[in-house]
């Protein structure tokens, strides 16, 4: 029986995700599900999906739950100074899976933020989560671009607002933001916060915000626990790849041994085969029979 003190702590709060690419985000993986499960949107909107786990969290969540639900992945899948520049190959491993996986509800759109606004209107989300570029400016270019497209008593969510290193911004807008509204954060897995926007209707959600520290922390406690289990399956779930790789570096590693070998028998056969040419000249009669110039060199006098 749920603990009904424990207002956070419901069966989806103990659910883990099926696809694990690589992410950060990793650890929020059981509050994205709790967050599914209270809030119910019918639409999401993420900004920043790159290889899609918290996109996909959302979605397998909604699929559990019986719950219609659209989520709009966008992303111009190229890759920036914070999370790397990368190939193709990421955006046809995300469409893979949302086509065969999520086919109703994960909808991919490709470009920049700008570019997709004009495609959402005020009010039409319950559900947006900013995790584009992390430099203060672009974080508040974001926010002031996409807020209004969430409803009243919807959430935003800010992911990496503890990062303050190589350029991380979003902690800046955050602590600007927590003055103005009801919030929540969250310090493990690079920080992530919780935003209501307007009157918030859903009692899980109001009893979130408006926790006390004691409370607050107990929740922060339990999902940073539970959150360690996803980050646990999600490092099994690399394994094989990094496997892969290791053997292929491995590999790579016992080509390059090899042909160092090859290139220190070439040397050993060149010095053989230098030492023999010496061993012939000096043992020949020319070399004998011009010793004797040879040492009157080295005795006579040098003329400057």
């Amino acid at each position: 029986m749920m603990n009904q003190d424990a207002f956070w702590l419901r069966p989806t709060s103990y659910w883990l995700p099926v696809h694990f690419p690589m992410s950060a985000w990793n650890t929020h993986a059981p509050f994205a599900a709790w967050l599914i499960d209270v809030l119910r949107p019918a639409s999401v909107v993420e900004l920043g999906t790159h290889m899609g786990f918290s996109c996909f969290t959302f979605a397998e969540a909604a699929a559990r739950l019986g719950h219609p639900m659209i989520i709009s992945a966008l992303d111009s899948w190229q890759g920036d100074e914070h999370a790397g520049f990368y190939g193709e190959e990421v955006l046809e491993s995300v469409r893979a899976i949302a086509e065969r996986d999520y086919p109703g509800s994960v909808r991919l759109v490709r470009g920049w933020f700008s570019e997709s606004r004009p495609l959402f209107e005020d009010a039409s989300v319950d559900l947006l989560h900013i995790d584009g570029r992390h430099g203060y400016e672009d974080a508040l270019e974001d926010y002031k671009a996409w807020r209004s497209v969430v409803r009243d008593g919807g959430v935003i969510l800010f992911h990496d607002i503890e990062e303050r290193d190589r350029g991380f911004g979003v902690w800046r807008l955050w602590e600007q933001l927590e003055r103005q509204h009801s919030t929540f954060m969250f310090h493990h897995g690079h920080g992530l916060g919780v935003l209501a926007v307007g009157d918030v209707k859903v009692d899980a959600l109001q009893r979130l915000f408006s926790a006390d520290e004691a409370s607050a922390e107990r929740i922060r406690a339990d999902f940073e626990r539970l959150g360690a289990e996803a980050d646990i399956r999600s490092r099994l779930a690399a394994l094989p790849e990094e496997l892969r790789h290791a053997r292929l570096h491995a590999a790579q590693l016992e080509d390059k041994v090899a042909w160092f070998e090859r290139e220190a028998e070439d040397l050993r056969a060149s010095v053989s085969a230098r030492d023999q040419r010496i061993q012939d000249l000096e043992s020949s009669t020319s070399w004998r029979v011009t010793a004797p110039l040879r040492a009157a060199g080295r005795v006579l006098p040098r003329r400057d």
